[in-house]
């Protein structure tokens, strides 16, 4: 067995269902040594994710009960140097510094049915100062690289998650447009990390990019990257929520003045074709807007969501519309090379601040995040020194 300290989530003991939301402790952790196609690793830097924050608050699944675990160590995004290899391992050696690519389990054709450090069974996150990964789930950081490690860890999650999601959603819009070579696609989105991008992307490939927040620093950071943003406190009330829709007069008034002032701008921005492509990293409080604002043909996008994960749609009305609906789940291992050698040939790379929260520290930079009191879309947290 191997034995290191790392900060844990530990099982709801009540079978009731309804489990409150879990707590980080720090405590020594024991995994099973090395198989020959293993690696034995030390974590650098990571990258705050979402799916860390769902885990804790144990929604939408329990992952400890899902795994039938006592106690997980979570933490799926970031850069590791490697310390030991298994006796089959071929394409990592030690010393390597690695980008952690975070398939759990594969399905036949690639494609994870089972994410790293979440809901894979066995698997052991960053938060902890060991751990042990399967050499396909790691990349070498590119030979003498111009971005940093801090760099890469922010971008191995998100940015291989938008790179797959972008490829397919622009290849549906494109194989839809065909023959229109003089249409610009606008591309739009709501969210995080993802979104960003993804609309970066949207850029590089000749699209007029727009993205909405109701931050200012986050407004300023958009802008300076090309990207057009727009202040959601423009249309603060769009927060659908259907049961409030029907049953309070006032909520349903000031969601419909909201909604129409959000269909206005898409209007006038768009010149009244509706946008092409919207990546929505929300889902429900927002995606009947979406769907209003999709022009014909639209594709909406996702692959990940952060508030109500079921939807409804009329769907002749999706039909006439000609909508296409994309959802994808991280990527394949290919899809992630390609990403990382795009992003060092291109520059196509995160924006961080220069906050890097420290061991000690990692409780606290979940409950902020949790809060929505953390500005930047990459939080980064170092386990290990270089």
């Amino acid at each position: 067995m191997i034995k290191t300290q790392a900060w844990v989530l530990e099982a709801w003991k009540d079978d009731r269902q309804g489990a409150p939301a879990g707590k980080l402790q720090q405590q020594v952790y024991a995994f099973s040594d090395l198989t020959e196609h293993e690696v034995l690793a030390e974590p650098i830097y990571g990258s705050w994710e979402g799916n860390m924050s769902h885990a804790i608050k144990r929604e939408p699944i329990d992952i400890c009960r899902q795994r039938e675990e006592e106690k997980v160590v979570i933490g799926n995004a970031g850069v590791v140097r490697v310390l030991k290899v298994g006796a089959s391992v071929k394409t990592i050696k030690e010393n390597d510094l690695c980008i952690v690519f975070c398939h759990g389990v594969s399905d036949r054709l690639g494609y994870p049915a089972k994410i790293y450090a979440y809901d894979a069974v066995g698997t052991v996150g960053l938060l902890a100062k060991q751990t042990k990964l399967d050499e396909r789930q790691l990349i070498p950081v590119p030979h003498n690289t111009r971005h940093s490690l801090k760099h890469w860890a922010a971008f191995s999650l998100r940015y291989v998650t938008a790179w797959a999601n972008w490829k397919l959603a622009y290849g549906c819009w494109q194989l839809q447009a065909a023959g229109e070579a003089s249409l610009t696609p606008f591309v739009w989105g709501w969210g995080g990390g993802v979104t960003l991008a993804e609309l970066l992307l949207a850029r590089l490939s000749g699209c007029e990019a727009v993205m909405i927040s109701s931050q200012d620093e986050r407004l300023k950071l958009i802008e300076s990257l090309g990207i057009r943003p727009i202040d959601r406190r423009a249309f603060c009330d769009l927060k659908f929520d259907q049961q409030k829709y029907h049953c309070e007069p006032e909520f349903r008034k000031k969601y419909l003045a909201a909604e129409s002032a959000f269909l206005e701008i898409v209007e006038e921005q768009t010149h009244g074709q509706g946008v092409s492509i919207f990546v929505d990293f929300i889902g429900l409080p927002v995606f009947r807007a979406t769907l209003k604002s999709l022009g014909r043909p639209g594709v909406v996008t996702t692959a990940g969501w952060k508030d109500g994960m079921k939807l409804s749609t009329v769907r002749a009305i999706e039909c006439m519309n000609w909508h296409v609906h994309v959802h994808t789940h991280y990527a394949r291992y290919a899809e992630a090379l390609e990403a990382v050698s795009f992003a060092e040939e291109r520059a196509w790379m995160p924006l961080l601040d220069d906050r890097v929260y420290d061991w000690e520290s990692i409780p606290q930079l979940a409950e902020a995040y949790a809060a929505g009191e953390i500005s930047t879309y990459f939080p980064i947290f170092q386990v290990n020194s270089l």
